[in-house]
């Protein structure tokens, strides 16, 4: 498992490395200040359609050559966004980032595929691990890069890392040729809103951790640019370690494996939509007193709560139906991203107009939202 663990780094890591960079992209291609959050919303609006398409595919095409093809198209797109000179062609690169990037989401169930029923939130939350290490370790090395190379050579270094990938793939990955009954790929599109309706287990999942999400992306949206202003007065540098510190809260993953493989999924989810609710109403007094040691614990427990609640949910989908798994996670993960997507831009219009109060509110409340539906199930 730890080349899927190494692969889902690597590959989720290309989602957040503009996340800390948005002021000086911004700036070098011209963006105005109330947009700069598309450079986040577009990358995560293109992941969601790579999981629609690409990891909806893997439920009817071999999955190797699948990834493989992915990696290719995401290497051109990094190399894009290093190459862009306006908002246009940073954007459009930045979908195809997140478009080619969704080949993760194919590879957290093919390991799962390989794993017996019994073990298989240990190894989801192992290879969940080497994601989330990914998503730690992502805003620091732009923030560090960007401070001493510029902001475009950390794409630059991302298209070799992933041309590095596709050679290790090509030989470590097994063949997996999906079961299925002849279905061409308008016939799993159309399948996509009849599981939907037909989950409900699905649809409770991907609700709750769809608003756990959000939060997350406004948080780690909004608060470069609050660390970047006169109160905090923050730099490139001093942003990549408080991203580096926050997001140690994501090495919860393995311990959500195990709580999931004991039974514990309904606690350990109302734990984890408590504990964002709470982070936010932290961070107001965080903000407000300028106080970076108290941000950084709620940064802390915002990324270990969203990771608790996602790995629980991924253990339960996968063990819905094997055949349809790929597009259970794809329906899981897009809805997932799409509210990370609008979210992001609704902190920027909010922070820009308003300040951070709001954004810290409307986490709270989409917490807030999640855990009632979910005590409720």
């Amino acid at each position: 498992m730890a080349a899927f663990a190494f692969a889902c780094g690597l590959l989720v890591a290309n989602l957040y490395y503009a996340q800390p960079l948005t002021a000086l992209i911004g700036r070098d291609l011209g963006f105005r200040a109330g947009v700069v959050g598309l450079l986040v919303t577009l990358t995560q609006l293109g992941y969601g359609a790579g999981l629609l398409v690409l990891v909806s595919l893997a439920d009817i095409l071999e999955n190797r050559a699948l990834v493989l093809a992915a990696l290719a198209g995401l290497a051109l797109a990094l190399a894009g966004a290093a190459l862009s000179t306006s908002p246009a062609a940073f954007l459009a690169a930045a979908f195809a980032t997140g478009f080619c990037a969704a080949a993760t989401q194919i590879l957290v169930p093919f390991a799962a595929h390989l794993t017996p029923e019994h073990a298989r939130g240990r190894t989801v939350g192992a290879v969940m691990s080497g994601l989330l290490v990914g998503i730690m370790l992502s805003r620091p090395l732009a923030s560090l890069t960007a401070a001493r190379f510029g902001w475009q050579a950390i794409f630059w270094a991302s298209a070799a890392a992933t041309v590095g990938l596709w050679l290790l793939l090509r030989k470590a990955l097994p063949r997996r040729v999906p079961e299925h009954q002849g279905f061409g790929f308008l016939a799993v599109l159309k399948s996509l809103p009849v599981l939907l309706i037909e989950t409900r287990l699905l649809r409770l999942r991907a609700f709750t951790q769809a608003m756990a999400f959000a939060g997350f992306s406004m948080f780690w949206t909004a608060v470069p640019l609050v660390l970047a202003s006169p109160g905090f007065g923050l730099r490139q540098q001093g942003l990549a370690l408080f991203a580096l510190a926050g997001a140690g809260g994501a090495l919860i993953a393995p311990v959500a494996g195990r709580l999931a493989d004991r039974g514990h999924t309904p606690a350990a989810t109302i734990a984890a939509l408590s504990g964002v609710a709470i982070a936010f109403g932290l961070t107001i007094l965080a903000v407000r007193t300028h106080d970076l040691a108290l941000l950084t614990v709620v940064a802390v427990l915002l990324d270990a709560c969203v990771q608790l609640n996602q790995v629980v949910g991924l253990r339960a989908i996968y063990n819905l139906r094997p055949e349809v798994r790929g597009r259970l996670n794809a329906l899981y993960m897009a809805i997932m991203f799409a509210a990370g997507g609008l979210a992001s831009i609704l902190a920027t219009l909010l922070l820009e107009h308003f300040g951070w109060t709001p954004v810290a509110l409307l986490g709270a409340v989409c917490a807030g939202v999640a855990l009632a539906v979910q005590l409720r199930s």
